[in-house]
């Protein structure tokens, strides 16, 4: 199962020159920009590691694509690892731009249990497993 997040998130993975451009983007805008890595993707998981400290004030995409070898290099293939843009601005203070960069060879999976409570109330929860499961196949 193919998970999404971030910017880019229904497009292709991008490429080595494709990664490089939004870099240089993030920096032409002032922007810091930092890599994280994780095994567990869920969408509640705000908690990923990060790699390095963000990097402030760079000049060149080649630091940060630098870094990125790095980690992959440590983490590639067994988790996710994405670059966030953060923009420091008054007023603004939030991300700007953060997309997946890797994926593990292997991706889980999540279902999706719908319960109904009282009255018409219906609360969802979501459960991780192993691997994809065919679609309409009880989880």
């Amino acid at each position: 199962m193919r998970l999404s997040q971030g910017t880019f998130s229904f497009l292709p993975d991008l490429t080595e020159a494709q990664i490089a451009a939004q870099v240089g983007y993030c920096i032409r805008n002032g922007w810091a920009v930092n890599i994280e890595y994780t095994d567990d993707p869920h969408p509640r998981n705000t908690y990923w590691e990060m790699w390095g400290l963000p990097m402030f004030d760079l000049k060149d995409p080649a630091a940060v694509l630098y870094e990125l070898g790095e980690c992959r290099k440590v983490h590639g293939g067994r988790a996710y690892i994405r670059l966030s843009a953060f923009d420091s601005t008054h007023t603004w203070e939030s991300l700007r731009l953060s997309f997946l960069t890797d994926r593990p060879a292997e991706e889980p999976g999540f279902a999706l249990e719908r319960q109904e409570t009282n009255g018409r109330d219906i609360r969802y929860t979501t459960r991780a497993y192993a691997a994809a499961k065919p679609m309409g196949e009880r989880y």
